[in-house]
C-alpha cells in the first residue's frame, strides 16, 4: 500500500509544497528584514533549490501542476491588484493611468521588438511577441516597495495602478501577438487593434458583471447569503472569470482584473462589508496572493536555464537596456507630459521613467509560453528572466535613494 505508485507521487507532491511554501516564508522573512522586495529573494531561492543548484525542486515547464499555478496565480494576482485600486484616487491622475497603461504597453512593447530584432535576431512577430511579455510592470513588486517607502501619494497611485492595469493589457497583448505570431500571417496593426478591442471589452463585461454579482451576493443588505463563505467564493469566482470569458476567445485576465476592481470598489455600489468580515477578507487576499507569488518566482528560478542564458545573455542585456533607458522614458514622456490636468513635474516623470519593475505577470507569461512550445519561447524566457532579475534588484533597491533625491518623499 505504501508503495503504490499514486500514493508515492502524493507524497513527492506534498514534499515539494512544503519545501516551496518553507522557502518562502524564509525569504520573505529575510527580505523584510534587508528591506528588498520579496521577490527577489524568491527568485534567488528557487534557483539555489532548482537543477542549476540543489536540485531538490524539479517541475518541468510543461507539466500540469506548473502550467495550473502559473494561470490561477497569475489570474489571483491580477484580481489582487484590481482590487486593491481606489477608484477615488484616480480621479486627477486617470488620463495619464488610462494612456500609459495602454498606449504605453504599446510603445514599450515596438521598442522592445526592435532592440530584439537588432541584439537577437528574432523575425519581427516574434520579436514582438518578446516586446509584450516583459511590457507591462509589476504590482506584487511595486505595492510592497511603496509600502516601505512612502512616496508623494500622486505619484506612489499612479505608478501602483498603472502597475494594475497594464498587467492584463500586456496579457491581452501577449496571446494576440502569439495567436498572429504562430499562424505564420504577416502583422496587421489594423487586425491586432480589432482583436486586442475585442478581447478587452469581452474581458471587461464579463468582469464587470461577475463583480456585481458576487458584490451582491456578499456585501448587499439584503441579498448577502454568501457573506459566510466570501474567502471561497473570491477563489471559484476568479477561476470562473478567468475561464467563462477566455472560453469565448477573450480575455480572461481582464476579466479577473476588473472582477478585482469591481469587488474592491463595491461601497461605490452601495454594498458594504462590517469591517470585521472587510479585514477578514483583505487578510485572506493577501495572504492567498503571496502563496501565488511564492510558487510563481520560486518555480521560475528553479527552472532558469542558465546554459541558454549565458549563451543569449549579451544581447539579451542589450535588449533589457534598451527597455529600461529607452522604452520606458519614451513612455513616461510622451503618455503622461500632455496630461495637463495631472499637472506632473519634471521630478515626478523622471522617478515614473526609473520605477517600472518586471516582475509576476511576464514571468507567468514566459513560462507559459515555453509551456506551450512556441517557437523561441526558450529565448523569450531568458530575456524576460534577466529583466525580472535586472529590473527588480537595480530599481526596487534604489526607489528610495532616487526618491530623495528627487525630494519626492513624503514629510
Amino acid at each position: 500500500m505504501e508503495h503504490l505508485p499514486a500514493i508515492l507521487h502524493a507524497k513527492e507532491l506534498l514534499f515539494l509544497l512544503g519545501v516551496v511554501l518553507a522557502t518562502g516564508v524564509l525569504t520573505g522573512f529575510i527580505a523584510r528584514l534587508i528591506k528588498i522586495p520579496d521577490v527577489v529573494l524568491f527568485l534567488l531561492a528557487g534557483i539555489a533549490l532548482g537543477g542549476a543548484g540543489f536540485g531538490i525542486i524539479d517541475v518541468k515547464v510543461d507539466s500540469t501542476l506548473n502550467q495550473l499555478l502559473l494561470i490561477f496565480g497569475s489570474c489571483y494576482i491580477l484580481f489582487d491588484g484590481g482590487a486593491s485600486i481606489r477608484l477615488s484616487v484616480l480621479k486627477n491622475v486617470w488620463p495619464t493611468i488610462l494612456i500609459i497603461s495602454t498606449i504605453g504597453v504599446l510603445i514599450s512593447t515596438f521598442v522592445t521588438a526592435y532592440a530584439a530584432q537588432y541584439f537577437l535576431g528574432l523575425s519581427f512577430n516574434f520579436a514582438l511577441l518578446l516586446g509584450a511579455v516583459i511590457a507591462s510592470t509589476d504590482p506584487a513588486t511595486l505595492v510592497p516597495v511603496f509600502r516601505q517607502v512612502k512616496i508623494r501619494a500622486k505619484v506612489a497611485q499612479t505608478v501602483m495602478s498603472e502597475s494594475a492595469f497594464n498587467d492584463a493589457m500586456g496579457a491581452i497583448l501577449t496571446f494576440t501577438i502569439l495567436g498572429i505570431a504562430t499562424s505564420n500571417s504577416g502583422f496587421s496593426f489594423g487586425e491586432s487593434l480589432i482583436s486586442l478591442l475585442q478581447q478587452s471589452i469581452l474581458g471587461l463585461i464579463g468582469g464587470v458583471l461577475l463583480g456585481y454579482l458576487v458584490a451582491l451576493f456578499i456585501a448587499h443588505e439584503k441579498y448577502s447569503f454568501l457573506a459566510d463563505y466570501t474567502p471561497v467564493v473570491t477563489i471559484v469566482s476568479v477561476a470562473a472569470a478567468y475561464l467563462s470569458v477566455d472560453n469565448l476567445h477573450a480575455s480572461g485576465f481582464m476579466a479577473v482584473f476588473v472582477f478585482g476592481l469591481m469587488l474592491g470598489n463595491k461601497d461605490i455600489f452601495g454594498f458594504k462589508m462590517s469591517k470585521v468580515d472587510e479585514s477578514k477578507l483583505e487578510d485572506f487576499i493577501f495572504t492567498t496572493s503571496l502563496i501565488m507569488r511564492i510558487f510563481i518566482f520560486v518555480l521560475l528560478g528553479s527552472q532558469v536555464n542558465f546554459a541558454l542564458l549565458q549563451q543569449y545573455f549579451w544581447p539579451a542585456l542589450g535588449v533589457v537596456l534598451v527597455f529600461m533607458l529607452i522604452g520606458r522614458p519614451l513612455v513616461v514622456f510622451i503618455c503622461a507630459l500632455p496630461d495637463k490636468r495631472a499637472k506632473w513635474t519634471l521630478q515626478e516623470l523622471l522617478f515614473m521613467c526609473w520605477t517600472r519593475e518586471t516582475g509576476v505577470i511576464p514571468g507567468a507569461l514566459a513560462g507559459m509560453l515555453v509551456g506551450l512550445k512556441v517557437p523561441h519561447s526558450d529565448v523569450i524566457a531568458s530575456v524576460t528572466f534577466l529583466a525580472i532579475l535586472i529590473t527588480i534588484i537595480v530599481q526596487a533597491t534604489t526607489t528610495h535613494w532616487l526618491a530623495s533625491k528627487l525630494n519626492l518623499l513624503e514629510n
